[in-house]
């Protein structure tokens, strides 16, 4: 799978890459895909709700009325859950939703979430990109150039480059991550991959 190098202006240099197949044209596995994106929105969320026991409610431990005749029946507590601002029963309690994923899935997911990009065309790739100072100006020119303004990208580079970040910034449809940082989710979340070329050769090394 051969494809051309774009500038930072989005115009083509006249080289050309081709990508690894082992990492890039596999046959996706979806299930695996489901299952990584799955645990990513899984770790997202906070999971800190929470409602006080009978324990935890502050009230004072006197008898509230006597034991016997009454004609009701015997209440020892106003921390009881069957009163009103008594403890709950069996709230909400802290928890992590997290799941383990094997490794190997994980590896198995991303190289089947680039492989249903490359299969829907929807791959770039550009020469590594370095900027001298922050510019959106620059960022949206390289865009517009390869004629993606308009679509939600996701530029992976090959380390961390703050200028090109912080010129992303700013555009609200588009990301910077570095190679070995991206997940499964942040490939499928986007509608077209911008890849650097030392980018490329990071993927390679990881996934391969």
């Amino acid at each position: 799978m051969e494809f051309a190098i774009h500038n930072i202006e989005g115009k083509e240099t006249g080289k050309k890459v081709t990508l690894e197949k082992e990492v890039f044209g596999i046959e996706p596995n979806e299930h695996a895909i489901y299952l990584d994106v799955k645990q990513y929105l899984a770790n997202q969320r906070q999971g800190t709700s929470k409602a006080k026991g009978r324990a935890e409610v502050s009230y004072s431990t006197r008898k509230i009325k006597k034991q016997k005749g009454t004609g009701g029946a015997r209440a020892g507590s106003i921390k009881s859950p069957v009163f009103v601002g008594g403890g709950r029963i069996f709230g909400p309690e802290p928890r992590d939703y997290g799941f383990k994923l094997n490794k190997k899935v994980k590896r198995l997911a991303r190289r089947s979430a680039f492989s249903v990009k490359v299969a829907d065309k929807n791959v770039r790739v550009l020469e590594d990109i370095k900027l001298d100072a922050p510019k959106t100006k620059s960022y949206i020119k390289m865009l517009e150039g390869l004629k993606l303004s308009d679509k939600k990208t996701l530029l992976l580079t090959s380390g961390v480059e703050t200028n090109v970040v912080l010129s992303a910034r700013n555009f609200p449809k588009a990301k910077v991550m570095t190679a070995e940082n991206v997940s499964t989710y942040d490939i499928m979340n986007a509608s077209v991959i911008l890849l650097c070329e030392g980018a490329m050769a990071k993927i390679n090394e990881i996934l391969k």
